[in-house]
């Protein structure tokens, strides 16, 4: 009498940065990942939230003070949501007018056109950036 050969996919191999299967982006061996500065992924992360892409309490632990409300105003709209293509970050400038502070600025195209949105970020006790406010172009503030 045989015995059934059962095939078994083998584990996929972990990477500390993700969960199993996942690999670090880039080419292998290619050296440290390069850093996003922290405008620029909040950027990213308000364009995710008011495009409809994510949920606004996505925003939850990365906002502070009146931030999480006006995104709970804004979102409903879908400000940022395109018909055509998935809108873009097209360029994001930050300053730092005092310690532990960052305005920024960012250029956002959806298909044709492009809009604006202007936000403050503000480090904790705890060295994390979180947004404390958030305006976009010709939309009046919460």
């Amino acid at each position: 009498m045989t015995t059934p050969m059962t095939t078994r996919r083998p584990a996929a191999p972990r990477h500390p940065s993700g969960p199993a299967g996942t690999r670090p982006r880039g080419r292998a061996g290619a050296g440290p990942r390069r850093v996003l500065p922290a405008h620029v992924v909040f950027a990213e992360r308000l364009l995710a939230v008011l495009s409809g892409e994510r949920p606004v309490h996505w925003m939850l632990g990365y906002t502070v003070g009146e931030a999480y409300e006006q995104l709970v105003h804004l979102a409903p709209a879908t400000p940022f949501r395109s018909s055509g293509p998935r809108p873009v970050l097209q360029r994001c400038h930050g300053h730092v007018p005092a310690d532990d502070t960052l305005e920024a600025c960012a250029t956002v195209t959806t298909g044709d056109r492009v809009r604006a949105m202007a936000f403050r970020l503000e480090r904790g006790r705890d060295r994390r950036w979180r947004c404390a406010a958030v305006e976009l172009d010709g939309l009046p503030n919460p």
